[in-house]
Parts: C-alpha cells; structure tokens; sequence
C-alpha cells in the first residue's frame, strides 16, 4: 500500500493554482458502561440547535439554491459510514484488541467489551479511534492489560496503551476489510466518478487512522481510483479531530477553494458539525447508528446516494430534503 500512500494527492491542474507535490501535500490528512443517552449533546457544543442551528440551516440551504454554474469547487468524503459502513467492523475489532491484551479496567466485571448500543453513542460522540478510547478510560478509570501489566499512571504511559491498542485494533480491521466482503456503500463510487468528469475535485477526509484508510480506500476503491483524488487526509494529519472543522479547513486550503463552495458528505452529527464549522454544506446519508440524530444544519438528509446524481448535489436541487420525513408520513396511522 506504499504506492497509494504516496500517490493519494494529485497535482492541481487548475491555472492559477500552485500544483501540490504528492509527498508534500498529504500531510494531507489521512467511549465504560456510562450513561451517554443525551444524543443532541454534540449538536448543543457546536451551536447546532435552537437559534444559531436555524440560522445555520437558512444560510446552508440559501447557499444550495445557487445554480450549479456558480461553481461547485469541490466534493468531499468522509470515509467511515460513508464510503463503507464500517462502524460494526471498528466495533469488533476494539473489542478484538482488549480481548488481546487483557484490558480490564477498574470496577469492571471482565476484559472491556463495548456493546452495539454504546458504541453506536460513542461513535456519535467522539471522533478517531485514539480519542474514543482516552474517553472511555477517562470515564472508567485507566485499565491493566497485558501491555504494560499495571494501570498506566503517567501522560506517557497512557500514551503508551492507547497506541498499541489502536495498532492491533487497525490491523484486525484491515484484517477484516481485506477479506473482500465488504463493499462501498451504494453511489459512491458513481458519484466520485461524475464530479471528476464534471471537473470538480474530489476529496477524501477521515478522522481515522491512516493506514487503515489507506487499506479501505484501496480495497474498495482500487488503487487507480485511490490514485486519481484530489486530496486525501486523515486524523493523523490534524491535531483535533471531528467535530473540530480543522481537517476541512485545512482541505479547502489544499485544494485551493472556497470552503462556502464545497459539499462535504457526512453520516453522523460529529461530521456534520466538523464540516458546518468549516463553512461547508453538508448532505448527510445515515446508517443504522445515525438514522434518529437530528441533523439540523444539513443540506440535504438521505438514506444513501444510490439514486442522488452529481447534478443534483451541484445544483442544490435536494436542498431542505430528509427522507425519514417522507418515510414516517408514509407509514399508516396507528389505530
């Protein structure tokens, strides 16, 4: 996967646009059993509820209406629950890696395992692997395991535990993506392949570990894809994750463009937030994990991009949609 590494930034073609070296450019970027019910929590934090979400939402859906000769300057995907509906697969493999090592943390009853139910809070919660697990431990207390034997006590040795588990963790996952029965979520590849034809960039930004997207973007993309997006970054290219919009605004940067002229395709509040912080529009299609989150400030909400086209995201024409609304007012009434 070296090649990919290196190749996953194309030079800008663009006049007037300084061209970006492939190795240069990508510094590119590649939570206990506590009571975490209160799902709009991220939406409070990042001002996207009440007033502020309102305004938010007029202004993001007044951007939409603009037709699609205004300039469209770039399409952006997240990649977890985006390109793949991959949080089952992450859940396994951390419960694979405390397995591993032992990790048993204090007050708990066995090795730590994360059910459906908590992960699908946590995921929503916090961004990147690294930090899902510092809040989990921050929660519960910080475990023994067979990495270092006693609790970690110090910055460093928490450090420490969190990188070995996040090593093994990744390469399970990468275990699991490479067995060839996981595939790209409906329209995705199609919809990449009309922007670029269209002439507008493509770009890729998770806030999870490189290597592992490297791995899944090469598995399911294949590497000429891979190869051909415009900018690819993940959480180790930023120092704050999602819902931080760093990983964005430094993208928008690479790319040359106009944050307000971008679309960015999320699943999950976390993402959402990142990008309405960046000053992007957002359309969102949910998982089974996101499907009850309020995504307020989002352009557009869709089950999947099977039947959305490229034309229809460059003119705004799904602007104000949400499909669970369409689904619930088509369900019959209870007697």
């Amino acid at each position: 996967m070296a090649t990919l590494q290196a190749a996953a930034v194309r030079p800008s073609h663009r006049l007037g646009q300084p061209s970006r070296c492939r190795a240069g450019a990508r510094p590119c970027i590649v939570a206990a059993r506590c009571q975490l019910n209160d799902k709009p929590a991220a939406a409070q934090q990042w001002g996207l509820t009440g007033m502020a979400g309102s305004l938010q939402r007029r202004q993001v859906v007044a951007s939409a209406a603009v037709p699609a000769s205004s300039g469209l300057q770039a399409l952006i995907f997240d990649c977890d629950g985006v390109i793949v509906e991959s949080e089952e697969i992450h859940r396994m493999a951390y419960n694979a890696a405390f397995q591993h090592f032992d990790v048993r943390c204090p007050g708990g009853e066995g090795v730590v395992d994360w059910s459906v139910e908590y992960y699908d809070d946590l995921q929503n919660r916090v961004g990147g692997g690294k930090p899902k697990m510092r809040h989990y431990f921050n929660l519960t207390g910080w475990p023994t395991s067979t990495v270092l034997g006693a609790a970690p006590v110090s910055e460093e040795e928490q450090g420490k535990l969190v990188d070995v588990l996040q090593d093994w963790k990744t390469e399970k996952y990468k275990q699991i993506i490479g067995s060839g029965e996981v595939a790209a979520r409906p329209g995705i590849l199609r919809l990449m392949a009309e922007a670029q034809a269209a002439g507008v960039p493509v770009a890729v930004c998770s806030a999870a570990t490189k290597s592992a997207v490297v791995f899944v973007l090469g598995s399911l993309l294949g590497a000429e894809r891979f190869e051909g997006l415009d900018l690819f970054m993940a959480g180790d290219d930023v120092k704050e994750k999602k819902p931080d919009p760093t990983i964005y605004r430094v993208a928008a940067q690479r790319l040359g463009v106009d944050p307000a002229a971008c679309l960015v395709i999320e699943d999950s509040m976390v993402g959402l937030a990142a990008a309405l912080g960046a000053g992007m529009r957002c359309l969102i299609t949910y998982t089974s994990s996101t499907a009850v989150q309020s995504f307020e400030g989002a352009d557009a909400v869709v089950a999947n991009l099977e039947g959305v086209t490229f034309a229809e995201l460059a003119s705004g024409a799904l602007s104000g949609k949400d499909d669970r609304v369409v689904v619930a007012e088509a369900a019959p009434a209870s007697a």
